[in-house]
């Protein structure tokens, strides 16, 4: 089945938060953020920008009626800075207008004074200032201690990764109205509408039913509109409650690349160990998570990390520990992958030090310590793998021995140009991390001509999830996709929703609308066999038509339906799901926190240009653990789209703050993303024939997130091409793998 929105993208008819028809007498608003990371404020000068036609008001924080507080999972963060600010970007005053030009106008012309404060950019010096958001928190698996007295080879090392920017399409934004009787609708473009419903009654002081949020669909968001649109759905909702007049905020390019957190950097220290046989034995591993200002998810991302440190790898004995560093930068946030990334890169990057200390390739240490069904994960739960399966499909459907020798091949006759390989097996576990967050809920309409609606809490931003959630209606209906409506996300027909995140959004929404479809055909069912004198499993519905004992009987989808409501019998239903199983506890680290994981492994190839440190991405091939995949159009579409972010992030995409913590990759022009010339040449995407069952909608696997890690492996296949160059260069674990850092490496001093 095709997406369902592909039609009206490609003709511009989607609705995202700027279709939305403006409302006569709406207002706009803008924001004067701080110019400096850290400091104090002595005072703020609004006579100008108050004094400019058009100003309707300037909003500052003794404005707010409720609490003067957004953090979620902390409350560290000021929707408006009082007495200080914490970093470059923070929201200080907002400006609305009757125009978004004169409202920017105003912002420009207010000044403050803001007394310097020291400013911190690294974790690692906010570590050693005790400068943290939570207490440290460590996984543990056996006894690490001992262990090491087993191994034969032990190497420690050190490692960076940097930040991402989310850089969606459509940046933050929204658009509040006032109601009836008090209450206000926000549009948001928001992966958690009930996150700005929450969080806006709290600052506004007033109870969330008076509160709407209302989604269609958002112009993508990656993890970046999780937590931190809830910052411009409240701003709007603020000014619309003083003014009772409508309020719109949509965020400058530049605006939202500076005052938005980002993928959070990681610096890391590891120690590993290995038996004769290049088993895994031991492994402890340190990470310093560079939050930002405030908490935002920092604590759930740095939980994932330690999640997925081992990666696709049964280590026996494991210490992981993991701070999370509160510097002077935007606080940083969730991004697909929500720290999990961070965590293998590590992994990777210890046994690509081991590997070449002991001169073997790193896929012999990969392939010989790959989770089996039955290892045991450093927080306890046991593996069901595909790890193995995904692997050796993947070296014989590519013939990785091919591979390597035509890369040798080319390697050996050509100077310019160098050719890497590196394979990059991947785990992910599907679920919140926070158990609670794993529930949903789901309301279907069946009206009376036969159409149905479908309302959920998904949130659809172009990874086909409402494509999904209309599969599951129009299957358990057995019905034309066509009758099947999916509706908006809206904080009144669902309420209490979990974030569209952590790739758990179609297996809860589309559980949860199993469900009530199934409820209703239960009813449906009892009608017509009473109608033909059969017993209710001796019904059918197919392709629109009621059987009954396996005859096709005169009654079509649309005459059962209207003669149930006849009969007075509810067309509706409210499901709830929750998955079984899943349960976590904090104070032993142990616990089923997964619903289940998704398996696979890459085998990615490049080509270094080594006179001007270029690459191309001559391939990447993938074998991937789908289960039983429902819309493989979808699935591989995003597939292939983690896979490119994935790279971006290990390469070319760098974010660059100065030591005063001001963003200086601010722009497109300073910030490369992958575009249509950097984008491997080719992606080959295998699915996995697997009859092992999950907790899956439909047994079709989550494929948001787990996708990305295959990026990793380009980083190491570049290494592996700087070495075929420059066999004697020691190369630092430092992401992105930038052309300059290529550049540098393949003539540092260690080949002269």
């Amino acid at each position: 089945m095709k997406n369902i929105d592909s039609y009206t993208h490609v003709r511009g008819e989607s609705i995202y938060l700027d279709d939305i028809p403006v409302v006569q007498g709406t207002l706009y608003a803008a924001v004067f953020d701080s110019p400096i990371a850290h400091g104090r404020i002595k005072a703020i000068d609004l006579s100008v920008a108050g004094s400019i036609k058009g100003v309707e008001r300037i909003f500052t924080s003794s404005d707010i009626p409720g609490e003067n507080q957004i953090g979620g999972i902390v409350p560290d963060e000021e929707l408006f800075a009082t007495t200080h600010v914490h970093f470059c970007g923070m929201p200080i005053v907002m400006v609305v207008a009757e125009s978004e030009e004169i409202a920017r106008l105003a912002v420009s012309k207010i000044k403050v004074d803001i007394e310097p404060l020291p400013i911190i950019t690294d974790p690692r010096e906010a570590w050693e200032k005790g400068e943290l958001i939570i207490p440290p928190r460590t996984f543990k698996l056996g006894d690490t201690t001992s262990a090491w007295e087993k191994c034969d080879h032990v190497f420690e090392g050190r490692t960076e990764t940097n930040g991402q920017e989310h850089l969606y399409i459509e940046t933050q934004g929204a658009y509040a109205l006032p109601l009836e009787n008090g209450t206000i609708r926000i549009y948001s473009s928001t992966q958690g509408p009930t996150a700005v419903q929450r969080t806006a009654a709290r600052v506004l002081g007033i109870p969330m039913h008076r509160l709407e949020v209302d989604t269609t669909r958002l112009g993508g968001g990656f993890g970046g509109k999780e937590d931190q649109a809830t910052t411009w759905g409240i701003m709007c909702a603020l000014a619309t409650w003083h003014l009772k007049r409508p309020v719109k905020y949509s965020l400058h390019r530049m605006e939202d690349m500076r005052m938005t957190g980002k993928r959070h950097p990681y610096s890391a220290d590891f120690k590993i160990g290995l038996s004769k046989d290049l088993k895994i034995l031991a492994y402890e591993v340190t990470f310093y998570q560079n939050a930002g200002a405030a908490a935002d998810l920092s604590p759930a991302v740095m939980e994932r990390t330690l999640f997925h440190c081992t990666s696709s790898y049964f280590i026996p004995h494991v210490l992981a520990t993991a701070y999370s560093c509160r510097t002077h930068l935007p606080p940083n946030t969730a991004f697909r992958g929500f720290g999990g990334p961070q965590g293998m890169f590590v992994i990777e990057a210890a046994i690509a030090k081991t590997a070449n200390a002991l001169g073997v390739p790193a896929s012999d240490i990969q392939q010989q310590n790959l989770l089996r069904t039955g290892d045991e994960f450093p927080y306890g739960q046991k593996a069901e793998s595909e790890a193995n399966e995904c692997w050796n499909k993947a070296i014989e459907l590519y013939d990785l021995s091919r591979l390597r020798k035509e890369i040798d091949e080319h390697n050996s006759v050509n100077k310019q140009y160098k050719k890497g390989l590196a394979l990059m097996p991947i785990c992910f576990g599907i679920s919140f991390t926070k158990t609670m967050m794993n529930q949903a809920r789901s309301l279907v309409h069946v009206y009376t001509d036969g159409s149905v609606g479908v309302s959920t809490g998904a949130v659809e931003m172009g990874q086909g999830v409402n494509t999904k959630m209309l599969q599951v209606a129009a299957s358990i209906f057995s019905i034309d996709p066509a009758l099947v409506r999916i509706n908006s996300t809206n904080t009144y027909r669902i309420a209490n929703t979990s974030p569209s995140a952590a790739s758990a959004t179609a297996d809860l929404n589309g559980r949860a609308t199993e469900i009530a479809c199934q409820e209703i055909l239960k009813r449906l069912k009892k009608v017509a066999a009473e109608e033909f004198s059969a017993g209710e499993d001796e019904i059918e519905i197919k392709d629109n038509w009621v059987f009954a004992k396996s005859e096709k009987t005169t009654w079509e989808w649309k005459r059962l339906v209207f003669e149930t409501y006849f009969r007075r019998i509810s067309l509706s239903e409210l499901a709830h799901y929750t998955p079984p199983g899943i349960h976590y506890d904090l104070k032993k680290e142990k616990g089923h926190p997964f619903a289940y994981h998704v398996y696979g492994t890459a085998i990615i190839t490049v080509t270094i240009d080594c006179l001007r440190g270029t690459y191309d991405f001559d391939s990447v091939k993938v074998v991937h653990d789908f289960g039983n995949s429902m819309n493989e159009v979808i699935d591989i579409g995003q597939c292939e789209g983690g896979i490119v972010q994935g790279i971006g992030w290990m390469t070319i995409e760098e974010i660059v703050y100065d030591k005063e913590g001001r963003l200086r990759s601010n722009a497109l022009s300073t910030y490369k993303v992958p575009d249509i010339y950097s984008v491997p040449k080719e992606i080959t995407i295998h699915f996995l024939d697997t009859k092992k069952p999950n907790l899956a909608i439909f047994g079709s696997k989550a494929v948001g997130e787990p996708p990305l890690l295959y990026g990793i492996g380009a980083y190491f296949a570049l290494r592996n091409a700087i070495k075929a160059f420059n066999p004697t260069v020691d190369i630092a674990y430092d992401a992105p793998m930038t052309p300059e850092k290529v550049l540098m490496n393949l003539y540092s001093k260690s080949n002269r």
